[in-house]
């Protein structure tokens, strides 16, 4: 039978993210400002988190319509490295570590996926998770929950799931998870909230 799980998002929650530096980076290797970066990737966006274009085609695709000047390497280092970890969520999550399932759900690609979990130790405390490239769809859509319930093999009524974006709380809740909203400048709310969810479902003394 399922247990108790803590399931969270990646981004702007175990880290965050600022693709401004990528926009900057970008833009002295190719004849567009910064601000333009995002206007000219827009088409490629959807389909490369659901998993309908690859990582090679994405590069591909992505450095023509920015006439980006430099290597296929250097592409894909720059669209990564916009990430920090979360230093107060890593203190939060340690106590937890060996005592919760903890496991991940994010809109993603698999760029950014192989980024993060090879760079950031916050991740050394989950073990798998379900990624919108991967499987085919994404939040807040309900399809990707259901797959997650599936693969992840969880029981939403005990499944904490931390999420910063309203439209993916709202979709897990009408689902019956147990359900944190998060914003950094409020995380003693979320360090309240997953000590009293880990005691309620005596996973903490």
């Amino acid at each position: 039978m399922p247990g108790p799980v803590l399931l969270s998002d990646i981004g702007n929650v175990l880290t965050f993210f600022d693709f401004n530096i990528a926009a900057q980076r970008v833009a002295e290797l190719c004849p567009f400002p910064a601000e333009a970066m995002w206007g000219k990737l827009d088409h490629l966006k959807g389909p490369f988190e659901d998993g309908r274009m690859d990582d090679a085609t994405f590069v591909r695709e992505a450095m023509a319509a920015l006439e980006f000047r430099g290597t296929k390497e250097q592409f894909a280092a720059i669209w990564c490295e916009i990430f920090t970890q979360n230093e107060a969520m890593k203190r939060s999550l340690a106590p937890l570590v060996g005592r919760v399932p903890m496991k991940l759900l994010s809109n993603t690609n698999g760029l950014h996926k192989d980024y993060l979990l090879n760079m950031f130790d916050i991740f050394h405390a989950f073990d798998g998770g379900v990624y919108s490239h991967e499987a085919k769809c994404s939040k807040p859509g309900k399809d990707i929950f259901q797959i997650s319930i599936q693969q992840l093999n969880l029981d939403p009524r005990l499944t904490l799931y931390i999420d910063d974006l309203e439209p993916n709380i709202a979709t897990a809740r009408e689902l019956g998870f147990e359900t944190h909203l998060y914003h950094h400048e409020r995380h003693d709310h979320l360090q309240s909230e997953i000590t009293a969810w880990a005691q309620k479902h005596r996973l903490l003394s």
